[in-house]
């Protein structure tokens, strides 16, 4: 068997450097270089980075054709089997997209540094492969720990002199190095007078990706939600709260939670393992944010609010470590709540505008043809409230309006939201074919609920502002 040792080993060319090092190009300003075809000054920077992009591409091929390969070849113990798989994660993904894509654009920088910044842009979410990456990496960690003496004895047959953890965390110090190279990037451009908002741009998204992936790994460490958290929209906020739950006339004691804000759920955990390099969390309770209610302020206390559950006598009341933790969470809360009503008013009021031209300006539309739109239906399961209404597509459907969605026969949407009109807001996953999307189909091409759905009659369960919008007389 042909042995990958690890990346000094592989190419004398190949250096263990980082982004800037002594080494590094000369840093007086931007300068021309003899052949560069891209007019206007060569950034000189982008040198390094290069040859740092080989040496990491080596150092997941040591993963790929190294440990993973050698695993395949020894096999695994029985209670090992599937674990293998997470412990990788999706680092063929990253290694695909570096060695055929992101390297070759890259290179073209070298002639036109332009191009730079929206490399970073243009394929943003692309780079969120990272995010499942760090997601995934708690998982990992525990796998190889539980199996250390597994791993160690693929580490001797591969004759690595690092262990298989040394590797995994590459990909994770990776993307924090991108935003190293752009703000040097940013800096040298401002010095040369070049326009720098599309740079600052890319800084800016740099910057977000590693916090992500960051919140992410954290996140990972959840136990307990028996949802799909990448189906809860982008997590917003994290924060230790002390935390007093109130269900009817019962009131708990305060309690210290780790609560976790994302765009569409509310996760409130207990942390395990205090004081660890690797804490974890456990799942205690959720509010879908469909049905969130917010009170600013509770107690006279200028660190504390509230979020409760409309239709639910929960209510949780809690207590920020200051001020301004208080105000970014309720600004952000409160962002969510006014994007949630802004859009069922506006699908309320294009279904009636619709209708309304059918009708003499003296005449009011039947009330059979007034919009009704339903609160969304959430997984059964996820120990939140509401039932979910999974339906399977039964023939292809092209959308004819900007606010439908095209889908295909056999694809299983997630109802969000439904009409008088027999319409129905959906929301389809992403695959391997098409992204994640969001947008209006009619019912006629989709099957019974493969779920029950919730009786949702009651309007006290309804944004209030949908509810006011049905009312209009």
């Amino acid at each position: 068997m042909e042995i990958i040792k690890d990346p000094s080993a592989q190419d004398d060319k190949v250096r263990h450097i980082c982004f800037w090092s002594d080494a590094g190009p000369d840093r007086e300003g931007l300068r021309q270089r003899p052949g560069h075809r891209g007019g206007g000054e060569v950034y000189p920077g982008l040198q390094l980075p290069l040859l740092s992009e080989t040496e990491f591409q080596l150092v997941v091929l040591v993963l790929l054709q190294g440990f993973m390969k050698r695993i395949e070849e020894k096999g695994v113990p029985d209670d090992m089997k599937g674990k293998d798989k997470i412990v990788f994660g999706n680092i063929h993904q990253i290694y695909d997209w570096h060695r055929d894509f992101f390297v070759v654009e890259l290179e073209k920088c070298l002639e036109d540094h332009e191009l730079l910044a929206g490399l970073f842009i243009k394929h943003e979410r692309r780079l969120h492969m990272y995010v499942n990456y760090c997601q995934n990496k708690p998982k990992s960690e525990y796998i190889v720990a539980e199996y250390d003496t597994y791993f160690d004895g693929i580490q001797q047959d591969i004759q690595s002199r690092l262990s298989i953890s040394d590797f995994l965390i590459k990909p994770i110090q990776r993307i924090t190095k991108y935003q190293l190279l752009l703000k040097d990037f940013l800096k040298y451009s401002s010095k040369a007078g070049i326009d720098c908002e599309q740079i600052e741009k890319a800084v800016d998204l740099m910057s977000q990706v590693p916090k992500l992936c960051n919140d992410m790994m954290n996140l990972g460490r959840l136990q307990g939600f028996e949802g799909n958290l990448i189906n809860q929209g982008k997590l917003l906020q994290q924060e230790t709260f002390f935390v007093t739950e109130q269900d009817g006339s019962v009131l708990s004691r305060s309690k210290e939670r780790r609560v976790f804000l994302f765009e569409k759920i509310v996760i409130f955990s207990e942390l395990l393992r205090k004081g660890s390099s690797t804490p974890g969390y456990q799942f205690k309770k959720c509010i879908k944010v469909f049905v969130l209610g917010l009170e600013e302020s509770a107690d006279n206390d200028p660190c504390k609010f509230v979020l409760s559950s409309r239709g639910s006598p929960e209510r949780f009341t809690l207590q920020a470590a200051n001020v301004d933790i208080k105000q970014e969470w309720i600004r952000h809360i409160q962002d969510l709540l006014d994007a949630q009503n802004n859009f069922l008013i506006g699908e309320i009021n294009r279904t009636q505008a619709q209708h309304t031209l059918t009708f003499s300006s003296s005449t009011r539309p039947p009330s059979h043809l007034l919009p009704l739109c339903l609160p969304p239906q959430e997984a059964e399961g996820d120990g939140c409230n509401g039932v979910s209404s999974t339906r399977r597509v039964t023939q292809d459907y092209s959308a004819v309006k900007e606010n439908e969605i095209s889908v295909s026969k056999g694809e299983t949407v997630q109802i969000l939201a439904s009409n008088q009109q027999n319409m129905h807001l959906v929301y389809r996953q992403a695959d391997s074919q098409s992204p994640a999307a969001e947008g209006w189909v009619p019912g006629y091409i989709l099957d019974t609920p493969i779920k029950s759905i919730k009786d949702s009659s009651s309007t006290s369960s309804f944004p209030t502002a949908v509810a006011d919008a049905n009312n209009i007389k």
